[in-house]
C-alpha cells in the first residue's frame, strides 16, 4: 500500500528520486570516511611518519601576539623550548619583560618584547614594523584576541559602540597587518609559518556571540585565502579554530577530554603544522568540528543560541544582583 502510495505521487520520477537519494547518501558517507582517514592521519599517523614541519630551520626568530596568557604564552614557551628566539608582543609591559626573563632563564633564547596594544588600530604598526627590521623570523603566531564578556544581543554587550570597535581591531586587522609585516621576508628566502589563531564559534553563525564569531569567520577565511597565495613560495599559513581551552577568556579552569589546557593543546596544534592548514588543533575539538560541518546550519545556530541564551539569562541575573549590592 505504501509503496503504490509513494509511485503514485513520484510517478516517472520515482527512478530519478532513488537515484538522487542514492547520491546524497553516498556524499554523506563519502564525507564521513574522509572525516575518518583525515583524523587518523593528524592524530595518529603524523608524528610516526615524520609529517611535521621543523620549525627552527624556518628561521630564527617566532614572533608572537598576546602572548602573556593562556594559548599564547603555551606558543610562546613551547616555541622556545624548540630553540627559537621569541619576539613577544602586548600591551602590558610588565608581563612581557617577566615573561622573557622567565623564557631566557630556561629555554636559553633571545627576547625581544615590543609593547603594543592592538585595540588602537592603524597606528600601533609602523612601530611595530621597525622593531622586527633585521630579524630572520621564521614563525609567526597571531594569537591577540578579544571576546564578549558573555553572551548577548547586539544592542545588550556594554559600552558596545568601542567595543565592536576592540573586536575588530584585535581580531582582524591584527592578523592582517601583522601577516603583511612579515610575509615579504617569508617570500624572499621562500619558507615560513604563520598561525592564526581563529575559533570554532566562527566555523559557522553563532548567534549572542554575532561580532566575535564574525570576525573569527574571517580569521579562518583570510588564512584559507592566504595558504593558497602563499604554498608555492614555500609558506605554511594555518588556520587553528579551538573549541573550550581552560584560559581566562573561556573562564573554563578545569581540564577534561573535551577542554584541554593551553600547553596540551599547544602540544597538539604545532605537531599539526604541514600536516593540516585548516584544523581545530585537538583530536576532541576536530571530533566536534566534524559534527557541526555535518549538521544543518538552521540546527547548528538553533542548538548554539539555547546554549547560549541560558548563559546570558544568568549573566544578566548576576549583574542585577552586583547592582543591588
Amino acid at each position: 500500500m505504501a509503496s503504490s502510495w509513494v509511485q503514485s505521487v513520484l510517478g516517472k520520477n520515482m527512478e530519478w528520486y532513488a537515484a538522487a537519494g542514492a547520491v546524497a547518501v553516498s556524499y554523506v558517507a563519502f564525507k564521513f570516511t574522509c572525516s575518518i582517514l583525515s583524523g587518523l592521519k593528524c592524530f595518529v599517523l603524523a608524528k610516526p611518519l615524520g609529517l611535521g614541519v621543523d620549525l627552527k630551520k624556518t628561521g630564527a626568530w617566532a614572533v608572537v601576539t598576546g602572548c602573556t596568557d593562556g594559548i599564547g604564552k603555551s606558543y610562546t614557551e613551547q616555541l622556545a623550548q624548540k630553540g627559537m628566539d621569541i619576539v613577544l608582543i602586548s600591551r602590558t609591559e610588565s608581563k612581557l619583560k617577566a615573561l622573557a626573563n622567565d623564557i631566557e632563564s630556561r629555554f636559553r633564547v633571545k627576547t625581544k618584547i615590543i609593547v603594543a596594544d592592538f585595540s588602537k588600530g592603524a597606528s600601533i604598526y609602523p612601530g611595530i614594523s621597525k622593531s622586527l627590521e633585521g630579524l630572520d623570523i621564521g614563525v609567526l603566531i597571531n594569537n591577540v584576541g578579544l571576546g564578549y564578556d558573555f553572551p548577548a544581543f547586539l544592542h545588550e554587550v556594554p559600552d558596545r559602540d568601542q567595543k565592536f570597535i576592540d573586536l575588530i581591531e584585535v581580531n582582524i586587522t591584527s592578523v592582517t597587518m601583522m601577516t603583511s609585516i612579515v610575509i615579504p621576508q617569508m617570500v624572499a628566502k621562500k619558507k615560513g609559518v604563520i598561525v592564526n589563531l581563529s575559533s570554532a564559534s566562527g566555523m559557522k553563525p553563532t548567534p549572542l556571540l554575532g561580532v566575535y564569531a564574525a570576525a573569527k569567520a574571517y580569521v579562518d577565511y583570510f588564512s584559507v585565502c592566504m595558504q593558497k597565495e602563499y604554498e608555492s613560495k614555500g609558506i605554511i599559513v594555518q588556520s587553528v579554530m579551538p573549541n573550550f581551552v581552560t584560559t581566562k577568556m573561556s573562564k573554563i579552569r578545569k581540564a577534561s577530554v573535551m577542554v584541554p589546557t593551553p600547553d596540551s593543546f599547544v602540544r597538539s596544534a604545532l605537531s599539526l603544522i604541514g600536516v593540516s592548514n585548516r584544523t581545530n588543533g585537538f583530536w576532541s575539538h576536530n571530533l566536534l568540528g566534524y559534527l557541526t560541518n555535518a549538521l544543518p546550519l538552521w540546527l547548528t545556530s538553533l542548538v548554539s543560541f539555547k546554549i547560549l541564551n541560558t548563559a546570558r539569562v544568568r549573566a544578566f541575573k548576576k549583574l542585577a544582583q552586583q547592582k543591588k549590592e
